[in-house]
Formats: C-alpha cells, sequence, structure tokens
C-alpha cells in the first residue's frame, strides 16, 4: 500500500482538483464530495462580491438566524400543501399581513398567494385583469379579440413577457423629459374599450420614481365619467411596497384607492428575503377569477394551486414570515428608513461632485439616478466611471432611458440592507478618485459597444 493510497491528498493535489474538468460534456466518473464542493466553490468565487452589486434589487444579506432556518428548510416544496400544511398555513398568513399592510377594505373577503418573485406576481396580476375584461366582453356579446394594457415604457422587463406570453397589446406611454413616469396625462389616448387595466409602478426601475396612483385613478375616473370604460389597476409594487407603508404611510397609493384591484411585491427586494419569492393579493375574490385556480389530488387530498410555476421553494415562504415575525412595523421601519437615509446621503454628495445632475435623489425607494451634465466634460462617459468603479469591486450600472429619452444616459445606486453609512462613505472616496482621474485625460476614452437597452 502506498501513501496516497493511506493518506488523502491535499485538496488541491486530488483528482479533479489537479486535472481540468468537462465543462460541456457530462462527466462519466465520479469526485468526492470535498473535491466536487471545492471546484463549484472556487468557480463561484469568480462572481462579484454581491454586498458591493448596487445594480441589484434584491436581498443580498440575511442574519444568521435567517440563514439558519434557510438551511433547515431548504427541502420544503410550497406547491406540497398536503405535506408541508404549515409551511401552507405560513403562506397565507404572509399575504393575509401584506393585505393589512395595504390597507384592504375587507381581511375577510381576499386572496393572495406567494409566488417565484414579483415578475410571476405581475403576471398572475396581469392576467386575472384580462380574465374579467373577457368575460364582461362575452357577457355583453362583444369581442374578446384584441385586449390591450397601458404602461410605462419604464415598467420592469415582465410586463413586456406578460403581453408577449399572454397575447395582450402594450400601450406604452412614453418617458420623456417632462413626465418621466405614468402620471396620467394624456391617458385618454391609450384607453378604449379593450383595455384590460393600468399598470402603476412604486418604485421605477429606471429611475426608483412612484407613479401616483391616486392621481392615475382620479384620470381614470374622468374617462369613465366621459366614456363608460371603467378600467381598473393593478399595482407593481415590486419595492415600493415594501417601503412605503413604513416610510410614506400617509401617501395614498394602496386598497385605499378604489381602483386598485391587485397589488403584487417582490419578498426578495425590499421584504428582505434572499431571492426568490413574490407575493400578490387581490382586492377581494371576485377581482380573481375562478378560472386561473386548479384543483390537483395526485400531492394527496384536494390541493387548490394558484401560480405558473408548481415546484417551488418552500423556504423563503418561511423567511418572509421569520422577518415580518422578527421586525415588524418598528423594525421594517427602521431599516428602510436608514436606506433611505443612506441613499440621499450619497446622492446629494454625488450631486455636489461636479459633472453630474441628479435625475431623482433616493427619497422614494433608496434608489436615485443621475447623469452627467451638459458642459461635461467630453473625454470620458458614464460607462467608463462604470468600468473604473467595478476595478474596485462596486458595481454602478450605467444605461439608456427608455423610449424618446433613449439618448439619455443615467447611472444608477440601489441601496439595500447592509449598505451602511460606512460603506456608502468609501464608495464616495473611490468614485471621486475615479472621476479625478477621467477628468484629467487628455484625450477620449477607448469606449466599448454598448446594448441600447436596460432591463434588470
Amino acid at each position: 500500500m502506498t501513501a496516497t493510497d493511506r493518506i488523502e491528498l491535499p485538496v488541491f493535489a486530488q483528482d479533479g482538483e489537479a486535472t481540468s474538468l468537462p465543462g460541456n460534456e457530462f462527466p462519466e466518473g465520479m469526485l468526492s464530495p470535498s473535491t466536487a464542493y471545492q471546484v463549484v466553490h472556487d468557480e463561484a468565487m469568480l462572481d462579484g462580491n454581491s454586498r458591493l452589486n448596487l445594480a441589484t434589487f434584491v436581498t443580498t444579506y440575511m442574519d444568521k438566524e435567517a440563514k439558519l432556518l434557510y438551511a433547515q428548510t431548504v427541502d420544503k416544496n410550497m406547491i406540497d400543501k398536503d405535506e408541508y400544511p404549515a409551511t401552507a398555513a405560513i403562506e397565507e398568513r404572509c399575504w393575509r399581513m401584506l393585505g393589512d399592510l395595504w390597507n384592504l377594505p375587507d381581511p375577510a373577503d381576499t386572496i393572495g398567494t406567494s409566488t417565484i418573485g414579483s415578475s410571476e406576481a405581475c403576471m398572475l396580476g396581469g392576467l386575472a385583469l384580462k380574465r374579467h375584461w373577457q368575460t364582461s366582453r362575452k357577457a355583453a356579446g362583444k369581442s374578446v379579440e384584441k385586449p390591450n394594457i397601458v404602461l410605462s415604457t419604464g415598467v420592469q422587463v415582465c410586463w413586456e413577457k406578460f403581453c408577449n406570453y399572454f397575447e395582450v397589446e402594450p400601450r406604452w406611454v412614453p418617458m420623456t423629459e417632462e413626465h418621466l413616469y405614468l402620471d396620467g396625462h394624456d391617458l385618454e389616448k391609450y384607453v378604449d374599450e379593450n383595455t384590460i387595466g393600468v399598470v402603476a409602478i412604486m418604485g421605477q426601475t429606471y429611475t426608483g420614481a412612484y407613479e401616483p396612483v391616486k392621481e392615475i385613478a382620479a384620470k381614470l375616473d374622468e374617462i369613465q365619467a366621459a366614456s363608460g370604460f371603467d378600467v381598473k389597476i393593478h399595482v407593481d409594487g415590486a419595492s415600493g411596497a415594501m417601503i412605503a407603508p413604513f416610510c410614506q404611510p400617509d401617501l395614498e397609493w394602496d386598497f385605499r384607492v378604489e381602483r386598485v384591484a391587485s397589488i403584487s411585491t417582490s419578498g426578495h427586494k425590499f421584504g428582505l428575503v434572499y431571492p426568490g419569492v413574490g407575493w400578490i393579493v387581490w382586492r377581494n375574490q371576485e377581482r380573481l377569477p375562478e378560472s386561473m385556480i386548479f384543483h390537483c389530488a395526485y400531492l394527496g387530498g384536494d390541493m387548490p394551486t394558484l401560480a405558473l410555476n408548481f415546484s417551488r421553494p418552500g423556504a423563503q415562504v418561511l423567511l418572509q414570515y421569520y422577518q415580518f415575525l422578527r421586525l415588524g412595523r418598528e423594525g421594517y421601519r427602521a431599516i428602510q428608513q436608514n436606506s433611505l437615509d443612506v441613499a440621499q446621503y450619497l446622492s446629494a454628495a454625488i450631486a455636489e461632485m461636479g459633472p453630474f445632475e441628479l435625475v431623482s435623489k433616493g427619497d422614494t425607494i433608496p434608489v436615485f439616478a443621475w447623469r452627467r451634465k451638459r458642459d461635461a466634460n467630453p473625454n470620458w462617459t458614464l460607462y467608463d466611471l462604470e468600468d473604473r468603479l467595478r476595478m474596485k469591486g462596486w458595481q454602478v450600472p450605467a444605461y439608456p432611458l427608455a423610449d424618446n429619452l433613449a439618448d439619455v444616459t443615467v447611472q444608477r445606486i440601489v441601496v439595500r440592507n447592509g449598505l451602511s453609512r460606512d460603506l456608502a462613505t468609501k464608495l464616495l472616496a473611490d468614485m471621486k478618485s475615479e472621476v479625478d482621474f477621467l477628468e484629467s485625460l487628455d484625450g477620449p476614452m477607448p469606449h466599448k459597444k454598448r446594448s441600447a437597452a436596460f432591463h434588470h
């Protein structure tokens, strides 16, 4: 027996670590668990540091108790409510808590569900609007061809997917210098008898701005009075639905606005849960057509299911309940307000740097964007600053605005729980040094080809 038979080789000298592994072909043999772990772990090290990723809205920090709970419940399947009835009961508690947070008029007459994320929740909300429109049109003996939905060009890409997948014509309201988001302006030009609903965003992806739900609803009241079209609103509250109730409680955007039929949010954004979990709640059970609920017996018992996905993680639902219990209104208010404070600290400092002007300042959701001043040094762009910051570990995206403003490039920061004031100060120091470097250039930076569109 040789020494290598008796003693395990050091980890990086073992088979697999000491040789190249197949990248595209299914491997023939096996590796030890420790070697397979090390290979995957080391490749993942090449990713960016998620805490320094200021592009994403997605939660990158949870406390140690949450991580322990995650590890203990990662095997739970949310769809299997017969096998995991306690998890199913917790799911219902969560969406009912959200209904309470969003001022449901009748908590007993409502329905909701968890989803993989807010994209799936948005699709369910849009589909419910479409089914309602189809039902009322059929009852009136009218055509159900050519449904449309009205939304800003600043929506998240999930709404483009909804229109594509579910064959609904998007009526795009363009972003302009005067109207950077959907605010009800000229809405009558887009709404007609085939409009299934209007989407209002609480925290636009591009700039973080809230779209004024109450003003949009008032405009729809005027349209109904003039034309008879009774058009409802789905609030895409991916981020703002978990900010406004705590930090802007007097803002009327939720079920206090009668035209709001449904609200969705992303638990894995400012719901403060690791990905992926989203939520949707309908104003009442009538707003969710029965045709969207399926009944399945092969998991044991009669299991009603409401989602586009079938099997999906149950652990994140438990993590959401953990956060609701752990934080309550007081804790969520403290965390979200701290993020808002850091966002406004950063935006104020960036506005004073010289070549920048703010597009938004982080006083809605803790997200803000800036552009270069029109008379700024032409030798560099925000894309150059993005690249320079990436070399120091920071991911701060630059991208063009939508549609009519595609020639306007902005840069954006998302402040999440975990970006402390101290870290923000370090970011500002790095930004200042990189801006100083770019300003000192004698000629233009070579520019990489950039995508013409931005979606996140």
